[in-house]
């Protein structure tokens, strides 16, 4: 159902305006996008949220609307920026390479996913956008074609597969951008610990339940079924212990600035 609404804002001369809120499927429908599209253009930031509804869904004003249309150039030009393709041979056929190559490429590091489905083998299937992918060719032919570099040797010897830890850093770094608040950031970075290490960085009962009430939602696409759900959920817990440690620290930081706001404000966490 399409919910829309109204907001208070200040127009550029202070006088107050009142902006009309549209539902996420309006909102797609306005700028020409799917719901798929349009959830793609959220998670980058292209569009942005407004005032959510009272149960928590998310709503979008008209101006947002109207300022994303004119910034977006010619037409078709906002849906080329979210466009994706699913898997190594689709991107590969993109960037111009063979499937195993394009994989080392990914596995290394070199192309980052900006989001992932689950077959129903319960196998990870990687979303790229396809503008990355042009511009990456464009930008490294050299990665195209010939003899891998000696550090792609060595991952790949070793098994790496940086995919998942490349995705999980770009999320979080999309959603620290979102971030409202000091509390907000910390939550983001709170979310991506396995629970063992979010006991450990946060003893206080009452701040894990702040930060678990502010913690984000699933990403567009995390499945339902169960057990799809269990393979994807293993994709937003950091995992080698560099990652772990590095997440802990930010989170340590993000609780110090978080903490000194309950303190000056008397709002959000405990005190």
């Amino acid at each position: 159902m399409t919910q829309v609404g109204t907001a208070l804002r200040e127009d550029a001369a202070g006088a107050v305006a009142v902006d009309v809120l549209l539902g996420g499927v309006q909102a797609a429908g306005e700028l020409g996008l799917s719901r798929h599209e349009f959830a793609r253009a959220v998670q980058l930031g292209i569009v942005r949220a407004g005032p959510r509804t009272i149960g928590g869904a998310a709503r979008f004003a008209r101006a947002e609307l109207d300022r994303v249309r004119s910034a977006a150039g010619p037409p078709g030009a906002l849906r080329e920026r979210v466009e994706t393709v699913a898997g190594a041979q689709a991107a590969a056929e993109v960037v111009g390479v063979g499937p195993s190559r394009f994989t080392r490429l990914a596995r290394c590091g070199h192309v980052i996913p900006v989001g992932y489905r689950i077959n129903r083998y319960r196998a990870v299937v990687w979303l790229y956008l396809t503008t990355e992918l042009r511009s990456f060719a464009a930008r490294e032919p050299g990665m195209l074609s010939g003899i891998a570099p000696s550090a792609d040797r060595e991952l790949m010897a070793a098994g790496a597969d940086l995919r998942p830890r490349k995705w999980r850093g770009r999320h979080v770094g999309l959603l620290l951008g979102r971030a409202a608040d000091p509390w907000e950031r910390a939550a983001v970075l709170a979310s991506v610990l396995p629970e063992a290490e979010l006991l450990e960085t946060v003893p206080d009962p009452a701040e894990r339940i702040v930060l678990a009430a502010l913690g984000p939602p699933p990403p567009y696409g995390h499945p339902q079924v169960p057990a799809a759900a269990a393979v994807a959920t293993e994709l937003l817990k950091a995992g080698p212990p560099d990652e772990i440690h590095w997440y802990r620290a930010s989170l340590d930081f993000a609780l110090v600035q978080a903490r000194g706001q309950s303190k000056s404000t008397g709002e959000r966490g405990p005190t």
